[in-house]
């Protein structure tokens, strides 16, 4: 398949509010704003795209129509977590988990975000050696 965007559409109670949160938080912009829909994207990734719906919106799909999100996780690969840690932790943003560095070679931080959505910021780190071996990875 070849495809010219990715793009993720959320349920939202208030997608004008929803989206505003990505926008002073993670820099995207608002395209398109119907009230019951809002585009966003980011200046840096013009093939992405972030949408939100207004959840009870007949455009919704009527098996999840009205329902809050749930089991959505977002990420965001940075080049430093710890700073963005900072930054959004000092912004008073909820961290859901904090910052931890995992065996496998991440360290990541979890934010609540809006309607639902778990934000994981993220940064590669070299994995744990011993992780690698006990998991089939070592030499």
């Amino acid at each position: 398949m070849k495809f010219t965007m990715v793009g993720m559409a959320v349920a939202a109670q208030t997608p004008a509010t929803s989206a505003a949160w990505f926008a002073e938080h993670f820099g995207f912009t608002v395209g398109i704003d119907l009230g019951w829909y809002v585009n966003t994207q980011h200046p840096e990734h013009a093939n992405l795209s972030l949408d939100f719906v207004q959840r009870d919106h007949p455009s919704w799909p009527e098996a999840t129509r009205g329902r809050n999100v749930v089991g959505t996780l977002l990420a965001f690969l940075v080049a430093d977590v710890d700073a963005e840690h900072a930054r959004l932790s000092g912004a008073g943003l909820e961290v859901v988990m904090p910052l931890v560095t995992e065996p496998w070679g991440q360290r990541r931080f979890q934010l609540a975000g809006p309607d639902g959505l778990l934000v994981e910021v993220l940064q590669t780190v070299a994995p744990d050696p011993q992780w690698l071996a006990d998991n089939g990875f070592g030499a």
